[in-house]
């Protein structure tokens, strides 16, 4: 008997979410997609097999990913056409999040063609809720530029935000990510880096950045992880300051009400100290 009648969408590409470790964490939903469905586009037909295998399913597979999308598109695009319905998955979690597949569903939006999300596990989520930091609002930059300017603009964002920020990191590349970061916000930030998620060996290590930095720099970490920065808090400014940015919008001819209000939304003011700068002449 089938899992979930008639789950499928002919014509449309189900862009299913799949365990992050644990084969348990999927849906019944997915599991009929991937039943049901003409054909599985797997980044790795081979991490795909054990998943598909534990529950049965024997619905043809075929590679996608960032090497050969490009060529197979269309040919996957012309499938949806004839009224064929398709499944999308990653090695782990959502499918195109730092995974291949932003030009399928590109292609199949600017064809016309409905895309299904088939909700699943996430290992943003998992680690966002676990971490113990406010879990939104939140940004996700996924991986990290090995090297370079990139890295170092990725840096200084993930630094700046006021919220919440995940990084995905290699084991090799987490401490001198931990260290880059601390060099940037002196180290005090809190973090909290989680490992091998919904694994045997699962773990998440919580402190600031360089006690955690010291952690993995004795403890060499290994497994897949995820990484959530604390987001930076805005310094108060001073009074002088405050009275400084009252007395240059004054001069530019701005009313004492524009000046409370910049002074509170902008700077961060009480509003008994804005009121009360903004009418010292």
């Amino acid at each position: 008997m089938a899992l979930w009648p008639e789950s499928i969408t002919k014509g449309a590409l189900h862009i299913v979410s799949t365990p992050i470790g644990h084969l348990g964490d999927i849906t019944l939903r997915a599991l009929a997609v991937l039943q049901q469905a003409a054909l599985i586009c797997c980044e790795d037909t081979r991490h795909a097999r054990p998943l598909l295998d534990r529950y049965g399913i024997g619905t043809p597979t075929q590679a996608l990913h960032e090497h050969n999308e490009a060529s197979v598109t269309p040919r996957l695009v012309e499938r949806l056409r004839a009224g064929e319905a398709i499944a999308l998955i990653s090695d782990a979690g959502t499918p195109l999040v730092s995974d291949p597949g932003g030009r399928l569903v590109d292609a199949v939006t600017s064809a016309e063609l409905r895309v299904v999300p088939i909700p699943g596990a996430s290992a943003t989520l998992a680690a966002l809720v676990a971490s113990g930091l406010a879990p939104h609002p939140f940004t996700v930059l996924g991986f990290l530029e090995r090297k370079g300017k990139d890295r170092e603009n990725q840096l200084a964002l993930a630094t700046r935000l006021p919220h919440s920020v995940v990084l995905f990191e290699s084991p090799n590349r987490l401490v001198d990510t931990l260290r880059a970061i601390a060099e940037i916000t002196g180290g005090q930030r809190h973090v909290a880096v989680a490992r091998e998620l919904t694994k045997h060996f699962e773990e998440v290590r919580r402190g600031t950045l360089t006690e955690v930095a010291a952690y993995y720099e004795a403890t060499p970490p290994r497994g897949e992880i995820v990484l959530v920065l604390a987001g930076a808090v805005a310094e108060e400014a001073s009074e002088d300051g405050l009275r400084a940015v009252a007395d240059a919008l004054r001069e530019q001819g701005f009313r004492p009400r524009d000046i409370v209000r910049t002074l509170m939304d902008e700077h961060g003011a009480s509003r008994n100290l804005a009121y009360r700068l903004a009418h010292d002449t």
